[in-house]
């Protein structure tokens, strides 16, 4: 495996308690629990993603069930997730589908992509650089009143 990436989990979604805001907390932490990931999603990204966490299914699909049901469909296995950069406090990810004969890479938001990983069991990763620099200092004071039990006392 590429020693740039590192594997990650979701811990949970949280709503921001932040005054106006209208978006919620990913939470990635690497398998060791020195590492927390946290990135912001919109509400619709969030209860994707905790639906797919508490093992909900939809009565139709919601678009991350499209997404896999097609992937499924044309025979891609979504190989990893990876999330890639951040710019301006904007996360970026990419999604790795492999085929037969070849493997394809999709620009996607990080939150389609995990929420995207988790329908399909995938893997999820960050590479170091995105997570080197994720410092106590430019965690948002949010996450110190977060219970993160669990976590490694990281947050």
């Amino acid at each position: 495996m590429d020693s740039s990436l590192v594997k990650l989990t979701v811990q949970g979604v949280w709503t921001d308690a932040s005054p106006n805001a209208e978006s919620q907390v990913v939470l990635l932490q690497d398998e060791a629990k020195t590492s927390v990931l946290p990135i912001w999603v919109g509400t619709a990204e969030g209860t994707a993603i905790r639906m797919a966490l508490e093992g909900i299914a939809p009565p139709r699909p919601l678009s991350h069930d499209l997404l896999r049901n097609i992937t499924e469909h044309l025979g891609l296995k979504v190989a990893k997730v990876v999330v890639t950069d951040v710019k301006s406090n904007t996360y970026y990810a990419s999604i790795f589908l492999a085929g037969k004969q070849s493997e394809v890479t999709v620009d996607s938001r990080p939150s389609d992509a995990i929420a995207l990983a988790l329908r399909t069991n995938s893997p999820i990763f960050a590479t170091r650089d995105v997570l080197e620099r994720q410092s106590p200092e430019t965690v948002d004071p949010w996450l110190k009143n977060l219970d993160t039990k669990g976590l490694g006392g990281v947050a």
